[in-house]
């Protein structure tokens, strides 16, 4: 922590949330177990970026929604501690559950006022079969969710990228394709190192950007080259 005359200057929370299609789609072509391996395999490298600055707290957590929507993991965990308890597939789409139960804990009086723009990350592989646009909505109408980094990626050719596009919410970040796990491995890590090191760095917690971005965005990886596309 920096030091101050008054003493030192304390961390302000990050909270990283992932929001995970678990509905039974994601059950073929192994789409399911990739997201769980490429979840676990990135920890260690959000880690070692959590520990370079301690100016943020950085706080994990997870939603998953099929048949409706429930906290995967609930509880707000330092990434220092976090582990991930892996996804079974199964169920419809309930995409406006998610971000209606986000809403719910994105409100003022659940968020430390000091808190940084947390980082939201919705990976899903199909359409939403309630009422997507409730949600997300709910989600806008929160100071919070307005603010926060949101990143989607689409997993195969069936995901609805228009509506992650909306859940994104300006033009210039696009929704990430992941066609097969190597390219999803690439954007999960994307986005729990480089977007979580801007995220939570001095410059995001002392300078104004676009309403659009709020935080200074890395660059986007490259979509893979290669023809394995299995999804």
């Amino acid at each position: 922590m920096s030091k101050l005359p008054g003493g030192a200057l304390a961390s302000r929370p990050l909270h990283f949330i992932w929001i995970a299609d678990c509905s039974g789609s994601m059950g073929h072509g192994g789409k399911i177990q990739a997201l769980n391996n490429a979840i676990r395999e990135v920890i260690p490298h959000m880690q070692r970026v959590a520990s370079e600055n301690p100016n943020a707290q950085v706080m994990v957590r997870a939603v998953k929604f099929s048949n409706g929507a429930q906290w995967h993991i609930a509880q707000p965990t330092p990434v220092a501690s976090f582990r991930w308890d892996d996804l079974e597939a199964d169920g419809v789409t309930d995409m406006g559950k998610a971000l209606q139960l986000l809403a719910d804990q994105l409100d003022p009086n659940a968020m430390p006022r000091r808190a940084l723009p947390p980082v939201l990350v919705l990976i899903s592989d199909g359409k939403p079969t309630d009422d997507f646009n409730n949600g997300l909505r709910a989600l806008m109408d929160q100071q919070w969710g307005k603010k926060a980094v949101r990143i989607a990626i689409a997993i195969g050719d069936d995901a609805d990228k228009d509506t992650l596009q909306r859940f994104i919410g300006h033009p210039e970040l696009e929704p990430l394709r992941a066609n097969n796990a190597e390219s999803l491995v690439k954007y999960i890590k994307w986005v729990s190192t480089a977007v979580l090191q801007s995220a939570s760095s001095p410059t995001s917690q002392t300078t104004e950007f676009s309403p659009r971005t709020n935080v200074p965005l890395p660059p986007v990886p490259d979509e893979p080259t290669n023809g394995d596309d299995v999804w």
